[in-house]
C-alpha cells in the first residue's frame, strides 16, 4: 500500500481472524483487502491502541505527521547505509518497497490483473510498469521439506510454495 494508505489505517480495518486489512484508497485508486502475515499481526498486536488509528495520533494534523514519519524513515535509512557502508541503500523509498512487492508478486503469479487489484490501480497501464523491473532469468530457490501438517503450515506462512510430494514428504521452495 502507499504510505498515506498505511498512515490512515484504523484498528477496525484490521481483521485478525481472516488475516486481512481493508485499505481505503488515495490517489483516486480502488479500495481493496490485502492479506497480512501472522508475523505482522503479532507485531501490530504488541502496539498499544492510543488512538483509532494504528500508526498515528488522531489529535495531530495527519499531513504534518506523515511528513515527520517520512523524515524519520529517511534518517534511519541513511544511518543504516552509513553503518553498512552501502550508498545504494539511500535510494530505497516507500515507493521502492511498493514496486518490489508488485514486481515479485507478478513474477510469482504471472497474473497482471491480480497485481492490478493488489495495488488498487484502475488502469492496467499503471500496473504494466511493474512487470519489467527485474530480470529473473537465473532463478535461485531455497528448498525445504515438510513431514507433518504443522511443518507445512509453517513453511507456507513463511512464504514457501508447495512444489510436489515424494515418498510422503512434501517439497516446498521460495525465491532467494
Amino acid at each position: 500500500m502507499r504510505p498515506g494508505e498505511a498512515w490512515d489505517l484504523k484498528w477496525v480495518d484490521l481483521d485478525i481472524s481472516n488475516r486481512t486489512v481493508d485499505v481505503l484508497p488515495e490517489k483516486n485508486s480502488r479500495p481493496r483487502q490485502l492479506p497480512i502475515s501472522s508475523r505482522l499481526i503479532s507485531m501490530i498486536n504488541c502496539m498499544t491502541q492510543k488512538s483509532i488509528y494504528i500508526f498515528r495520533s488522531e489529535n495531530r494534523d495527519p499531513t504534518l505527521s506523515l511528513k515527520t514519519f517520512s523524515r524519520c524513515f529517511f534518517k534511519q535509512r541513511n544511518r543504516i547505509a552509513d553503518r553498512l557502508q552501502n550508498p545504494r541503500i539511500r535510494r530505497i523509498s516507500f515507493k521502492t518497497l511498493r514496486h518490489f512487492k508488485a514486481t515479485t508478486e507478478y513474477h510469482r503469479t504471472k497474473d497482471i490483473l491480480h497485481v492490478m487489484q493488489m495495488l488498487g490501480h484502475k488502469n492496467i497501464k499503471n500496473t504494466l510498469v511493474y512487470t519489467h523491473l527485474v530480470n529473473f532469468e537465473s532463478d535461485e530457490f531455497v528448498c525445504k521439506v515438510a513431514r507433518t501438517v504443522d511443518e507445512a503450515r509453517t513453511l507456507i506462512e513463511s512464504g514457501f510454495d508447495y512444489v510436489s510430494e515424494l515418498n510422503s514428504i512434501q517439497l516446498y521452495r521460495k525465491r532467494k
